[in-house]
């Protein structure tokens, strides 16, 4: 399998593994002026994903990064075509994080009701947005042959693109009810699985319009076709959004999140698969589209970066995953007791 190859699905499976871990607390900062009714709901909330936010924001950096260093000119492209939703999406995650420091500095409603709104748009605004731009990258992205991007901010908020982002934004809100009745207890416990069995049908047809848009507005299925097997994907997402609902029923709250997390890893390669060879495609013309194989760094270069993410992303692995392990536990009054929340 040739190097470029390679480093295609591992830049898929980097985004895969930020949307799975992220979208829970992206998903919980969304729903937090809905589920939020108390000063204990709000804080019970924040130390939910509290302990894990940043952590999961690791593998963002981790995938613009191999962006940069694996494919140079498709970042180029990519922040340049995509500045202002990726510059929006920037601002609203560094203002998510400032207000978790800050939300408990002061003790006054009004100073509270200002970083709680911002938690919220912090949280929603990303949500939305990755499943604009990525939407917008499976249906091509009017770029000359000069990587020169012909279009606005409005030119990415085009039907599709805006039901990729409804799209992900279900997903979030989803995986975040379920890792809050993994961690809450109580009645917000109570009420994030009801929550949960509300949103679940709306992700479902919302799934599903997707599915059928791309077959319309994109050439994802190309890949699809020529290779039948890979239908085995949205196969798998398919059976993931159904294993929600079934633990959902069953009260297995940890199975029913796991479920949501193999729907959102199964939906991005859905798309990751359906691009290939391309990263950036070309909306004008075929031909001016990035591709793993136009846009690569050196052969050198991907070698080296190879040897160091075999060596390296295991042990970042083993670390979320005993990080996950050690806070799958309800949140208790003693830990709301404590201001460090992180």
């Amino acid at each position: 399998m040739e190097l470029q190859t390679v480093w295609f699905f591992i830049w898929g499976l980097l985004w895969a593994v930020f949307f799975m871990t992220d979208g829970f607390d992206l998903g919980i900062g969304s729903l937090y002026p809905f589920l939020g009714k108390s000063e204990r709901d709000k804080h019970m909330m924040i130390h939910a994903m509290g302990p894990l936010w940043d952590g999961n924001e690791v593998w963002l950096l981790t995938a613009a990064g191999v962006t940069f260093a694996a494919f140079p000119l498709v970042y180029a492209v990519m922040f340049s075509s995509l500045y202002s939703a990726l510059m929006l999406i920037l601002f609203a995650l560094i203002l998510r994080g400032v207000s978790f420091e800050f939300r408990n500095k002061v003790d006054n409603p009004a100073w509270k009701r200002i970083w709680d709104s911002c938690i919220f748009v912090g949280s929603f605004l990303p949500a939305l947005l990755f499943g604009v731009a990525f939407a917008n990258i499976f249906k091509g992205i009017p770029i000359d042959q000069d990587g020169i991007y012909l279009g606005n901010l409005f030119t990415l908020l085009n039907p599709y693109g805006v039901l990729g982002g409804v799209l992900f934004l279900c997903l979030f809100l989803v995986h975040g009810a379920l890792w809050l009745t993994v961690r809450a207890d109580g009645d917000l416990a109570q009420r994030a699985e009801r929550l949960a069995g509300k949103l679940w049908p709306i992700l479902a047809g919302v799934a599903v319009v997707f599915l059928a848009a791309s077959y319309v507005f994109t050439p994802l299925y190309n890949n699809y076709r020529a290779n039948p097997v890979l239908f085995l994907v949205p196969a798998i997402a398919v059976a993931a959004i159904v294993g929600i609902r079934y633990f959902l029923m069953q009260k297995a709250f940890f199975k029913a999140w796991l479920a949501s997390a193999a729907t959102i890893v199964s939906c991005t390669f859905f798309g990751v698969i359906g691009l290939f060879p391309n990263l950036f495609p070309s909306s004008i013309d075929a031909a001016y589209s990035l591709s793993a194989y136009n846009a690569s760094s050196s052969p050198l270069t991907l070698k080296i970066m190879l040897i160091v993410v075999l060596l390296f992303v295991p042990v970042v692995l083993a670390y979320q995953i005993w990080a996950y392990k050690l806070f799958s536990v309800k949140v208790t009054d003693d830990d709301l007791a404590h201001e460090e929340m992180y």
